[in-house]
């Protein structure tokens, strides 16, 4: 026990353990009927560390070449002990990790935990939830399969629609004119080291930022929170995160077995495209959208390209959503950022059921959030004219 508290001494003198014990001693966590949401924050960062993990695995094994990407990933999964498993882990985790995001993202912005002064926090939330997304576009060729290989050609196409700086964009994306072994050579470089350097100094950021100002009270819980004691964060808080962990450890791990990723055929620039090409789910809003797109051009701009810059503007809005927020609340008029998310959500979760041909299930979402938002809205009419 000497032993011991001479080393946490020596620790302490060196390091400062200060800052450690009294994040231990004093943080705690608000606690109303929304705490819930809490923990996908932490969730996201669960998947992240797996992803981290199995990744340094599968680059133990992995050969960035077109000649050699496919057949590398082929030798993991049918010669090296669980070297399937660890790929399916590896894929199921990203789809799991940016669905997590997702969640946490929209119930930070519907419970405008965006204000006032956690504007940073959201905005570097943001900023990791894009370079989720990056993760994703970028390690889906390196597989180096048909389906990647096509998928990869069609998504980089719709930057090149981009006015000015479309064809720029092209080239970038893909080393050169066409998806080649140096398109993967760069996508592996990006989703290895580029991305992972940036991703980890932002999470830091937005770690820091979360530590300093707190998790925040939804603006209708804040006199219900302030009669409750606050949640201790260790170790009341910090053991349901870790039990969620393990609920998510568990689903993942069922995910991975029962339903193993596919690595399917390898690419050919020079076969016929599959017929019906998706992207990952996370990209089907945009993807579906675009296929909506007539062809043709209007004063020189490309049909295809005003839903690209839709796109563009509404992650701009969205990213500077705490300051246009709180300049709208001056007008009184705050409920329009609510209204406006409630429909991105909508579109997006429409979108993509249309795109995977889930026509029952995209008119089921329609209903459940145009319903209950339509009966709010004349409730609150009824209210005001009362």
């Amino acid at each position: 026990m000497v032993r011991i508290q001479s080393i946490l001494a020596w620790l302490d003198d060196r390091i400062g353990l200060d800052a450690v014990r009294h994040v231990v001693q004093e943080k705690t966590v608000p606690v109303h009927r929304h705490s819930a949401w809490y923990y996908f924050g932490g969730m996201t960062l669960f998947f992240f560390l797996i992803q981290i993990m199995t990744g340094i695995l599968l680059m133990l094994y992995y050969r960035p070449s077109a000649n050699e990407a496919y057949e590398s990933i082929q030798f993991l999964m049918t010669q090296v002990p669980f070297g399937w498993l660890i790929r399916s882990i590896h894929s199921w985790s990203a789809n799991l990790m940016i669905l997590a995001a997702f969640v946490h993202l929209f119930s930070v912005f519907f419970l405008k935990a965006y204000r006032a002064p956690r504007e940073a926090t959201w905005m570097s939330g943001f900023g990791l939830l894009v370079l989720a997304m990056g993760f994703g576009f970028s390690g889906y060729l390196l597989p180096w399969n048909k389906l990647a290989f096509f998928a990869t050609r069609v998504g980089t196409d719709i930057a090149s629609a981009v006015p000015v700086v479309g064809s720029f964009m092209l080239r970038f994306l893909r080393g050169g004119d066409h998806v080649t072994g140096g398109t993967l050579s760069r996508f592996y470089g990006w989703h290895v080291a580029i991305l992972p350097a940036i991703t980890t100094f932002l999470l830091l950021v937005h770690l820091l930022l979360v530590q300093r100002h707190g998790m925040s009270v939804p603006p209708s819980e804040e006199k219900r929170a302030s009669s409750r004691r606050p949640m201790p964060f260790v170790p009341d808080f910090l053991l349901r995160d870790l039990m969620g962990w393990t609920v998510a450890l568990g689903a993942l791990a069922a995910l991975a077995a029962l339903y193993p990723w596919e690595l399917g055929e390898k690419a050919d620039a020079f076969a016929p495209a599959p017929a019906d090409i998706k992207p990952e789910w996370y990209f089907m809003f945009m993807f579906q959208t675009l296929k909506l797109v007539p062809g043709g051009e209007v004063a020189g701009l490309e049909y295809e390209a005003i839903p690209i810059l839709g796109f563009g503007l509404a992650g701009l809005v969205a990213f500077l959503v705490p300051f246009l927020d709180r300049a709208v609340v001056r007008r009184g008029k705050s409920p329009v950022f609510t209204a406006a998310g409630a429909v991105a959500l909508l579109f997006m979760t429409a979108m993509t059921a249309i795109g995977y041909h889930a026509w029952w299930p995209a008119l089921t979402v329609a209903a459940l959030g145009i319903g209950p938002w339509l009966a709010g809205r004349f409730m609150a009419g009824k209210e005001g004219a009362s």
